[in-house]
């Protein structure tokens, strides 16, 4: 459980600006969690209980938690969020939250302005290229649409990574990535998922990597996450079998002989959706 906040004070110096103030209040005139009725009563205690068993510390705890009240629509765009309401509720000091807010506000989820306070954002104002972004929506009520968004992103950003890897490639990531297929290989046959699918994810950040385009490079944390929260449109990485394995090792033979043609087409056909497979929701990841 979260400690309890603490009561101390010049937490913030002299004439120093607190973008999040923590206003000072009897505790009789406190804001208790009835503040907080449009969310489920219950998604205190349950965020809490989860992002605690991810080994989280109390400000990724608190993040964690904010950050899924708001992707969800518990909290919605323009909400007021009263520093001193979420410590209570949360059970966190005023450091804590402050920090948090800061780390959602650089995520495009709240602002904080002078004399209006910090409020929550509309989704037009989010990052939704950041990485706990991507999670908190696939494991949410947009769930269907962020999956499908990251299969057509998928789609546009690694074929021609693949196409490139070919003319730029190194001998060492090259190597590497031909160390990931038959790693890939081994936990398939031994029905080591987890180890699949952490080879997998290495593969496909690597072949973006070596694509020799910094810009393109920038998105590999996208397609990490993308595999991380793989479901509804299932590709060729979502169904570790021999014809999976075999299409990544015509991408790295594509790369090997310089044939981006050959490891582009390679890489679509293991981004082919089956609509006809439907998949079950998996668990978030770990950390």
């Amino acid at each position: 459980m979260m400690t309890a906040a603490r009561a101390d004070s010049g937490l913030v110096g002299p004439g120093e600006l607190d973008r999040y103030p923590y206003a000072e209040a009897p505790v009789a005139g406190r804001v208790g969690a009835h503040a907080w009725e449009s969310a489920d009563p219950e998604l205190g205690r349950v965020g809490r209980r989860t992002a605690g068993s991810r080994g989280r510390g109390l400000h990724g705890q608190l993040v964690q938690q904010l950050g899924q009240m708001i992707v969800s629509g518990d909290l919605g765009a323009d909400r007021p969020l009263v520093p001193e309401e979420i410590g209570q509720r949360f059970e966190v000091s005023r450091t804590v939250v402050r920090e948090s807010l800061r780390v959602l506000e650089a995520k495009g989820l709240v602002s904080a302005r002078p004399n209006v306070g910090t409020r929550v954002r509309p989704v037009s104002d989010w990052n939704l290229l950041d990485p706990d972004i991507i999670e908190w929506r696939a494991f949410g009520p947009q769930r269907d649409d962020q999956r499908r968004e990251l299969s057509e992103l998928r789609w546009t950003i690694e074929p021609l990574a693949a196409r490139l890897a070919a003319g730029h490639g190194r001998d060492d990531i090259q190597q590497r990535l031909a160390d990931m297929v038959e790693i890939m290989g081994h936990a398939m046959a031994q029905g080591d998922v987890l180890t699949f699918s952490r080879a997998d994810t290495e593969f496909h950040a690597l072949l973006i990597q070596v694509a020799g385009n910094r810009m393109l490079e920038h998105l590999s944390g996208i397609v990490s996450a993308a595999l991380h929260v793989s479901g509804g449109p299932v590709t060729g990485c979502d169904r570790p079998n021999d014809a999976s394995l075999a299409l990544h090792g015509r991408i790295v033979d594509g790369l090997a002989a310089g044939d981006g043609a050959a490891a582009e087409t390679a890489m679509r056909q293991l981004l082919t959706i089956h609509p006809e497979v439907e998949r079950v929701v998996p668990a978030p990841r770990e950390h």
